[in-house]
């Protein structure tokens, strides 16, 4: 755990404490900052972090040996009314902490309910920790930069190879299928030494209207000539640090596109440069840029283009050793993300369209902001889709 690290952001944000809390696994994010991912504890346990002192923490006796390696003071209690005790001597002189906590941004809210009623009953005000989070537990080095760039490039490849096995098997005349597709990138994840979390979406037709889509060995549709494709699919390498890399591409399985397929789909991609054309400007002009504005821009360029009531989901999320991590997400729809954009930070841009019964498109590439000595705003999945690819 950086303590210095997360005191210098509890100064920078002004707060004087940040009460980390974990149960059984309910809040990952704590478990992370704390460095407890690989202990195995059943008692809940608190540690709270000042701006100014060394943290205390405060845990269950029988699980003293979980905890002997930690930083700071190890407070222990043994029954529930011990630990209400010294969990109000812990607060006593903090009339706020920040916690795992938020009206708007469900993705950082971890403490169940009633934790946080107990803490408030203390008289301590309970700040969330959406910030605190997005500078300490999802901000990434130039390390794991360079490691999620070749992912990406890897993702990228096997994205390419999956289109051409299509093409391959259609013009063989051979049965090829969503799901066999969908088993065929898992399959070579494993070559490139690549872990998911789930399968990949292949979607054909009005499947690809469908946003999570997600073909099944029992429920899936056959890829036949004159089909939409669309493949999202998602990896990391096989390490606690490593960062997903998130690419969602379109094809075509004939020789011309049709037009209601390349018109739809230039308007996502038009869409989708809009936001980072917002970034990169925002950025070079030293002004600060804000999750729910990029959502906002990417929005009200498909409204204006007369398709707004398709666009059912937010423009993008935050991405981390988790595909869906911790840090500021491009949202104005699905909630409002007022975390600002911040150097370290990796996210997706993902519009679509989609016509419920017929078809769908999305565009997605991964964002990654970088200091300006080093690229600034990056693409980390480029090259980028502009068009329907042909298959065939």
């Amino acid at each position: 755990m950086d303590i210095p690290n997360i005191q210098k952001h509890l100064r920078k944000l002004n707060l004087s404490s940040w009460l980390l809390y974990d149960f059984r696994g309910l809040n990952p994010i704590s478990q992370r900052v704390a460095g407890l991912t690989k202990q195995k504890i059943t008692r809940r346990w608190f540690c709270c972090i000042f701006v100014d002192r060394s943290p205390i923490w405060l845990i269950q006796h029988i699980e003293q040996s979980q905890f002997r390696d930690v930083v700071g003071e190890v407070w222990v209690y043994r029954s529930w009314q011990e630990l209400t005790v010294k969990l109000t001597q812990l607060l006593t002189d903090q009339p706020s902490v920040a916690m795992e906590y938020s009206p708007n941004i469900p993705y950082v809210s971890r403490v169940d309910a009633g934790t946080l009623e107990l803490v408030k009953s203390f008289g301590t005000e309970v700040i969330s920790s959406a910030e605190l989070v997005q500078n300490v537990e999802a901000k990434f080095s130039m390390e794991q930069l360079s490691g999620h760039h070749q992912t990406a490039q890897q993702v990228l490849s096997i994205k390419t190879d999956a289109f051409k096995w299509i093409g391959k098997k259609i013009k063989n005349g051979q049965i090829i299928t969503e799901y066999t597709v969908q088993q065929r990138i898992m399959a070579d994840f494993e070559t490139y030494g690549l872990v998911t979390d789930f399968p990949p979406i292949v979607a054909v037709n009005a499947n690809t209207a469908d946003p999570h889509y997600s073909p099944t060995i029992s429920g899936h549709n056959r890829i036949n000539e004159g089909d939409l494709v669309l493949i999202d699919l998602w990896a990391k390498k096989n390490e606690q640090s490593a960062i997903f890399a998130d690419m969602t591409w379109i094809g075509y399985v004939g020789t011309q596109v049709p037009d209601k397929y390349n018109h739809i789909f230039g308007i996502v991609c038009q869409a989708r440069d809009k936001a980072v054309e917002l970034i990169r400007l925002r950025i070079l002009s030293g002004k600060p840029v804000f999750g729910f504005e990029v959502d906002d821009v990417v929005r009200k360029y498909i409204i204006n283009a007369g398709y707004g009531d398709y666009f059912p989901h937010r423009t993008g999320h935050s991405i981390g050793t988790e595909v869906h991590g911790n840090g500021v997400n491009m949202d104005n729809f699905e909630s409002k993300d007022e975390r600002q954009l911040i150097e370290g930070c990796c996210f997706s841009i993902e519009p679509g369209i989609y016509f419920t019964g017929d078809f769908g498109v999305r565009t997605e590439i991964n964002v990654f902001l970088a200091p300006a000595d080093q690229g600034g705003v990056v693409i980390s999945t480029a090259p980028v889709q502009n068009f329907v690819v042909p298959l065939l």
